[in-house]
């Protein structure tokens, strides 16, 4: 299967166009969102040079599968799946923040942590927090949403004070977020994993608030396994992970962190492989069934005839 690493459609009634780190977005009529999601993988806001494959259509399942099981909980974008690639939705006005929760102290929260710093977002931590330690309880970290670069930590006060977001607006996606966030680890839990951090981004239609983009995704979010954690925290060992943590270890093993001057690791075809294995493991864990790829000699010749069939019915 050959990567999906860009897309250059040219849908009927099509308006604006978007290129993300991993998706091509896709206006039409300005109401309208097709979003392809492409086999391309990001780390440290940077995009890696080379596609990995299944993994576009391993992410869109995925996140069509959890904007399916949260609906009750707050209305989503989505309005339909036609192709393994591709969900399209509604347009909403996206919110200039993303609404980060974590039950663990890891990741960046951990190596700022580790510096001395106590104060993440607005919120103090305790001092004599160990390395993936579970908080008392799950702190909610915001960071603004850049178009460019890497997103910038915030907190509920300066979001408040500055305007990015009303007030009732705040407390509203506040409150969605702690309960996405416990339906997401109750589910983790169902699966033996546990759902350590991830983050939601929330937009307006018509004045009322969605749930845009993905949810629960192992590039939106870090997965451990249950089983093993709370040994291997007693003798200090890292977490076995089931998301994209894994592809930042090895950057960073090979030293790059996205700081300027870093060069990039050559991903060979045996890394390229193995991370998709990763995604296909993550898929069949997560979802609990077998992981079927999409069979196609041209992917993007099949994308847009799935496409075009579904806006002919709308």
């Amino acid at each position: 299967m050959k990567a999906i690493v860009e897309t250059n459609f040219h849908f009927p009634g099509q308006t604006q166009f978007y290129r993300g780190k991993v998706r091509d977005v896709y206006t039409i009529n300005n109401d309208l969102l097709i979003m392809v999601v492409t086999d391309r993988i990001s780390a440290f806001d940077r995009i890696l040079p080379r596609g990995i494959p299944y993994k576009g259509q391993i992410l869109n399942q995925i996140a069509s599968r959890f904007l399916d099981q949260t609906e009750h909980i707050i209305p989503n974008w989505k309005m339909a799946t036609p192709d393994p690639n591709v969900t399209i939705g509604l347009k909403c006005e996206p919110l200039p923040v993303e609404m980060v929760i974590r039950a663990y102290i890891t990741g960046s929260a951990w190596r700022a942590y580790e510096k001395g710093r106590r104060t993440i977002s607005g919120i103090t931590l305790p001092d004599g927090l160990k390395a993936n330690q579970k908080l008392e309880k799950p702190i909610i970290t915001p960071t603004t949403k850049a178009t460019e670069g890497h997103d910038q930590e915030i907190s509920k006060e300066q979001i408040i004070a500055q305007g990015l977001v009303s007030a009732d607006i705040y407390e509203h996606i506040e409150q969605i977020t702690y309960h996405l966030f416990e339906h997401g680890q109750r589910y983790a839990a169902s699966r033996g994993l546990i759902l350590v951090d991830t983050k939601y981004e929330f937009g307006l239609h018509d004045g009322k608030v969605y749930l845009i983009d993905e949810v629960h995704t192992p590039d939106s979010s870090r997965y451990w396994y249950m089983d093993d954690y709370e040994e291997r925290f007693a003798q200090e060992r890292p977490p076995r992970q089931l998301s994209k943590e894994f592809v930042r270890q090895w950057l960073m093993e090979h030293g790059f962190m996205g700081r300027e001057g870093d060069k990039m690791p050559e991903l060979t075809d045996q890394v390229v492989q193995s991370i998709s294995k990763r995604y296909i493991e993550l898929y069949q864990q997560l979802i609990g069934e077998n992981f079927v790829p999409a069979q196609s000699d041209d992917p993007l010749a099949r994308i847009e005839k799935n496409v075009l069939e579904y806006l002919e019915t709308i």
